[in-house]
């Protein structure tokens, strides 16, 4: 079921100074406190009462005009979606909703973690050559910022299309390369991750480095 129509970008009705000041006090405290308990169900694994937290938050954000939080909503309601195996809805909250937000508040984190949610959706629907396309744009914008590990992350995520493609040694370039820019940094999950997805490549071809 789709979320997306309750919390499309729209502008908060328009009051006087003071009043607006309570009232958007009131809807971020709101926004908060869905948030909160939209993590703790996600967590417990009610994905159904996380998903409608999520979007109540979202919903309160986008109200008060708080663009940032807005988006991380957006962020975690596309990613449940994405568990549940939700794709279209998911795909709609990030590509329609999410991207543009953060477009228009010219955040470029967040236009790239919303890339990588989308290279994610993508793949997850074996939908690959837009998971490619999607995982290349993170990586783009994560050199522009010098995020290493959202770097490594769009790496592996290429590396893993080229696998289902069975573009193998193409892939194992993309996994050395990715090792290769880890060897200094300090991050066991991503190092997991590329040995996981190193795993799905035929033994033979694997050994090679």
């Amino acid at each position: 079921m789709t979320q997306t129509n309750t919390f499309i970008p729209q502008e908060p009705p328009v009051t006087s100074g003071a009043i607006n000041i309570v009232t958007s006090s009131m809807e971020e405290v709101d926004g908060n406190t869905y948030f909160a308990e939209a993590m703790k169900n996600e967590r417990r694994g009610d994905l159904n009462d996380a998903l409608n937290l999520y979007a109540k938050a979202a919903f309160e954000f986008n109200t008060s005009k708080l663009f940032v939080r807005y988006g991380e909503a957006l962020l975690k309601l596309g990613n449940v979606h994405l568990l549940m195996n939700h794709y279209t809805e998911a795909e709609q909250v990030i590509l329609n909703v999410a991207l543009k937000n953060y477009s228009r508040i010219g955040s470029k984190s967040g236009q790239m973690e919303s890339y990588y949610q989308l290279g994610r959706i993508y793949f997850a629907a074996n939908k690959l050559t837009q998971a490619l396309w999607f995982y290349t744009q993170q990586g783009i914008i994560a050199k522009q910022l010098n995020n290493n590990s959202a770097y490594v992350e769009s790496v592996i995520g290429i590396a893993q299309v080229k696998i289902k493609k069975k573009e193998y040694n193409l892939a194992l370039k993309d996994l050395n390369r990715a090792e290769l820019l880890l060897k200094t940094a300090n991050n066991a999950q991503l190092k997991t991750r590329i040995k996981e997805t190193r795993v799905l490549i035929p033994s033979k071809l694997a050994a090679k480095k």
